[in-house]
Parts: C-alpha cells; structure tokens; sequence
C-alpha cells in the first residue's frame, strides 16, 4: 500500500484505524473514514483538533502521518517496532510519549501488559496500540461528554489517558494482593505448587514494576515542561494527582516483592523443615529396622548352636567320637544348652536381645 493511497482512499487504510475525529472547541464535527480525509478535514477545520486511534498500523500509514505531521523518524521507528520502555521525548512542538498498561485477567489469575504509543502535537493526538490494551474508547466517550475539558486540547487528551492508564492499575494491584494472600496460605498449608507460582508472581510483579515505576520520571518531566509549553494550570492540578497515585503505586509494588522475598523465604524454610522431619522418620525406622534386625540375628545364632551339634552327631558314619559313650547323649544335650546359654549371654550383654 503506497502513501499516497493512505491519503487518498477511504478505505484502504481504514484496517488499523480504530477510530478518528476532528474536534473544535471541545466537540466532535467530523468522523473521517481514513487518514486521508482525515488530513483533508483538519485543515479546513480552524481551531481544530485531530484525535486518530490507531491499533498495529502498519508502516505505510505511519509514513503518511509522519509525512503530515512532521513526526521526527526515530519516534516513528519506535512506534513501528514497540517493545519500548514507558518514557517521553520531546521532538520540537511534538510529544511522544510511550506507555504500559496492566489488566488482571481473574480467570487465569495473571498480569496482561500492553503498550501504546502517543504523538501529540499542537493540533493532533495520535494514539498507536500494540495490544487490546489500554481500551481507549472509555477514555475518548469521557472527554465527549466533558467539551470543556476537551476544548483545552491535546493536552487534557494526553492527561486522560494517563489518568486511565493509572487508573487501570488499581484492580492488578488488587488481584496482586490477593494472589499473595492465597500464596500465603498455601505455603503454609504445605502445598508443593506453591514455590512455582510464587515464582510466577514474582515476575509478574517484576513486569509490573518495570511499567509503573519509570512513570514518575515522565510525569516530573511533563509538570517540568509545563511552564514552557503553556499547560494549562488545571490539568496540571490533575497530572500531579495521577504523578501521587502513581507513587502510591510503586510504593504497594516495593511491599509485594519484599513480601514475596519473605515468602520465598519462609517457604525455603518449611520445606527444610520437612526435609529433616522426613530423614529424622527415616532415620528413626533404619534404627529400628536394625534393632530388629539385630534381634533377629542373635536369636538365630542361639538356635543354630544346637542344631549345629544335633546335626553333626545326626550323621550317619560308623566311626564317630562319643559315638558309643555311655553318657554321650547328655553330654551332647548339655553342650547345646551350654552353647546357648553362652551366645545368650553374650548378645544381652550387647544389647541385641
């Protein structure tokens, strides 16, 4: 698809176009269909204001807005290959801005991160998703039912969505937190799966922070700029709002990962614990499996002595010692309980009986 296509047709590059209007003071007057109306219509619009939603656009309709707008190449190459840390840049009159968002999914009990891109200019609002999150549609129904905060520009644009984005935050905090509660207990509770998905959350909570925390940095250069590029005073009041919410936050996430060291701590803890009271049982049945064994062994000693003479002078051979001894029987009854009476003794003594 040719950039000149981009501008000209109405529905070619309409695919990627989630939605697109043009503002003036504060209320919607056109719906453009593509990017090339869309460009038509902002400039015959006076005083107007383009909000183009974009979701995975491809690098032709980037051009074409880059050529428009004068996007600077490395924002656009940005945009095109995502995977960006949250920050802003300043490229002249124009913001970009790079953000993460956060949904709890509670089906699967897990963290679904997206990312979107913004350029936002004197006249124009461009915002680029990667992913089905940030949803943007709530956040551009509410400045439409608020015209006076939209007439303020495409700077109460970008205070909104940040303000959702943070605000989207709150419910994965909430399903962090149970999610250590329920980890808590199965810890606790001896369960074996519980080192794999205190891992899990781990990392989860690590991703988590690494899209929250970088946003104190854009929001301080945000209110840095302020002055210089004429914000106005109340959205100003509003993005040090999100900037504390934002710290809040942080401030939760820090607690997660210490309780979840401390889990993993306590968890390494109890499974030594069993460890040992699982050798210590082990242990407890070799030595008595011995003793027993010992036992066994002395008694089958002490009856193998008798059966030992009884076996020998029970063979039948002509020529034998005391063989035809007048007091060979006793004798030999004697020497057998003599015998066991000895190794009787002699294992007592030890302690094997």
């Amino acid at each position: 698809m040719s950039k000149e296509r981009c501008y000209s047709s109405t529905v070619d590059c309409a695919s990627s176009i989630v939605d697109s209007a043009i503002y003036s003071h504060g209320r919607r007057v056109a719906s453009p269909p593509s990017l090339g109306e869309t460009f038509r219509s902002l400039r015959s619009t006076p005083d107007g204001m383009a909000w183009i939603g974009l979701y995975r656009p491809s690098i032709d309709e980037l051009s074409a807005l880059a050529d428009e707008f004068g996007l600077h190449e490395l924002a656009v190459e940005d945009a095109v290959h995502a995977h960006q840390r949250p920050k802003v840049e300043r490229y002249g009159h124009t913001l970009f801005a790079v953000l993460r968002a956060a949904r709890y999914v509670d089906a699967a009990e897990i963290v679904e991160f997206g990312e979107l891109h913004l350029f936002i200019g004197p006249d124009f609002v461009i915002t680029i998703r990667h992913s089905e999150s940030p949803d943007l549609a709530g956040v551009r129904r509410r400045l439409e039912d608020d015209p006076r905060l939209l007439a303020r520009g495409t700077d109460a644009v970008l205070y909104a969505i940040l303000d959702s984005v943070v605000d989207g935050y709150a419910p994965v905090v909430r399903g962090l937190e149970n999610d250590i509660d329920e980890i808590e207990t199965e810890v606790f509770g001896g369960d074996p799966a519980a080192s794999r998905r205190t891992y899990e959350l781990s990392r989860e909570v690590v991703e988590f922070q690494r899209a929250t925390r970088p946003l104190t940095g854009v929001l301080a250069a945000l209110d840095a700029g302020s002055d210089k590029y004429g914000v106005d005073e109340e959205l100003r009041r509003h993005l040090r709002d999100v900037a504390d919410h934002v710290v809040g936050i942080n401030e939760r996430i820090d607690g997660f990962r210490s309780a979840l060291r401390d889990i993993l701590t306590v968890n390494a803890t109890l499974v030594a614990q069993r460890q040992n009271e699982e050798m210590k049982t082990l242990s407890e049945a070799s030595i008595a499996q011995g003793e027993d064994v010992k036992k066994i062994s002395a008694w089958a000693a002490i009856l193998f002595a008798p059966t030992l003479v009884g076996t020998v002078y029970g063979m039948n051979f002509d020529t034998m010692p005391e063989l035809h001894w007048q007091y060979g029987y006793p004798f030999g009854l004697f020497l057998m309980v003599m015998v066991s009476v000895v190794l009787h003794f002699a294992f007592k003594r030890r302690g094997w009986i």
